[in-house]
């Protein structure tokens, strides 16, 4: 048997959750949509539930639960006798109730499993490891010089030949941006370039990114991720890397394998902790490297004229992405960078 107070704490811990106290009864609402509602003598709890399944929960166990009242009937609602319920199923009728009323973004912030921690901050040592594999791969910064030249002294995406120009670049990574036909509209070219202008982004390194700096670059991500480019959207790999493009010294970029690994998801909560997680490990080098400023670092490293951000990617890769390729026969071992 469950408690009042039962329902109270499982209710009042899920977001947005408000109690009142309505016509002697206590009710819980998201708003002013209740779904939650205790009667007069606090024996019978009502809650969401959807109009199509209820019939058939009410028939499954009539001793528990019952429909409520006819002139609710046209409500998503149900209810159910106290002194029946357990409290691992009181638990899951309260979330699910929840989950009705508030947005989904929101149950999926609160539910979600909570991230492993980071990994450890690469040391220089194992920096310098990872900077001499890659550069052992064919050609692998010719792609990101070429884009470098081509839009000297910055790359800035109220200009066509630059949209263009990281269109290029970003289908030199594998990421597969259709180029538009001969008369046809340059969706990606055009959502870019409006993009662009709602989303003025820091420039500060990786290391002294701010939180404030963190959130908009996040919210960039996310916006620039769902971009509607035909019959898909940008995507998150594409995204990253061309905020990466755009900010060299700032953004550390990821692949799927990447933010799959480390965090499971590729929204922009995840992106941000990929900021943080990338923050945290310039900071580490940099201390390591006694006080060296960031170019010195790099070119000890053994990648001159490539930012933090991206060797930390880098070593990411190799360790992740790379790695995992090695495991399966057929794979290429080479990256294009």
């Amino acid at each position: 048997m469950v408690t009042t107070d039962d329902v109270r704490r499982l209710a009042v811990s899920l977001p947005r959750t408000e109690e009142h106290l309505i016509r002697d009864r206590v009710k819980f609402r998201i708003g002013q949509i209740v779904y939650l509602a205790l009667s007069r003598d606090e024996t019978e709890l009502g809650f969401a539930f959807p109009k199509e399944e209820r019939a058939a929960l009410v028939a499954a166990e009539p001793a528990k639960f019952f429909l409520p009242r006819e002139s609710d009937l046209r409500f998503n609602w149900v209810e159910a006798k106290m002194a029946a319920l357990d409290l691992e199923e009181l638990t899951e009728l309260v979330t699910e109730a929840w989950r009705m009323v508030v947005p989904a973004k929101v149950a999926r912030a609160h539910l979600a499993p909570a991230a492993p921690p980071p990994p450890p901050a690469p040391t220089l040592a194992e920096l310098r490891a990872s900077a001499e594999v890659f550069n052992g791969f064919t050609a692998v910064d010719r792609s990101w010089l070429a884009l470098r030249e081509e839009t000297a002294p910055g790359l800035d995406l109220s200009v066509a030949a630059h949209r263009t120009a990281l269109h290029r670049w970003l289908n030199s990574w594998g990421c597969r941006i259709r180029y538009p036909r001969e008369g046809e509209p340059d969706l990606f070219g055009a959502g870019l370039a409006a993009w662009w202008g709602r989303h003025p982004l820091p420039d500060a390194p990786l290391s002294r990114l701010t939180p404030r700096d963190i959130s908009r670059l996040a919210r960039a991500y996310e916006e620039l991720a769902a971009l509607p480019i035909g019959r898909r959207s940008l995507g998150p790999t594409a995204a990253s890397k061309a905020l990466y493009a755009l900010r060299p010294d700032s953004v550390m970029p990821w692949d799927a394998a990447i933010a799959d690994r480390l965090y499971g998801v590729r929204d922009g909560a995840a992106f941000a902790r990929h900021l943080e997680t990338g923050r945290t490990w310039a900071r580490a080098a940099l201390a390591e490297g006694g006080g060296a400023d960031e170019r010195t670092l790099c070119a000890g490293i053994g990648r001159p004229g490539i930012s933090l951000a991206k060797i930390l990617d880098e070593h990411l890769y190799l360790t992740i992405t790379h790695a995992a390729a090695r495991q399966r026969p057929g794979d290429s071992d080479a990256r294009d960078a």
